[in-house]
């Protein structure tokens, strides 16, 4: 996903790329967490940014959240380097909008997050449900 948007409106808008994220992954019925990266591990260009990480079960000794997605406001820092500016109604000259971008679905963590979480004792996997008219089915079976 990738937005642009004038400067008063980044903050809220970065809440709303996070509020789709979630909602794919509570549409998954999948565990997660979401993390506001400390500045410290901000890349160059993001001013804030929310990870979004799922629970998986494999990772470690007894399971750990791995990041599936993130969202970053970046402010004016790449519309700078691209001269991306904006114009109001009653405003003089123009000013460098903000640039936000999130992931939504990184497809093979997702992917990895679903088998996890949804792997039965025998091995096969259930099918989130929200997934099942894409799949055509209910659940993947082992061979």
């Amino acid at each position: 996903m990738f937005a642009y948007c004038v400067p008063e409106q980044s903050d809220a808008l970065h809440l709303d790329l996070l509020r789709i994220e979630e909602s794919i992954f509570q549409g998954l019925n999948l565990p997660y967490q979401v993390i506001d990266t400390c500045t410290g591990d901000l890349g160059g260009p993001a001013y804030r940014k929310f990870d979004l990480e799922a629970w998986m079960p494999g990772r470690g000794e007894q399971g750990e959240y791995g990041e599936v997605t993130s969202t970053s406001n970046c402010t004016d820092y790449q519309a700078r380097r691209l001269n991306i500016r904006s114009k109001g109604g009653q405003q003089k000259g123009t000013r460098f909008v903000h640039t936000l971008n999130g992931t939504a679905v990184a497809s093979t963590r997702a992917i990895l997050a679903i088998l996890e979480n949804y792997q039965e004792a025998d091995g096969s996997v259930t099918i989130p449900e929200v997934l099942r008219p894409w799949m055509g089915k209910e659940r993947i079976a082992p061979r």
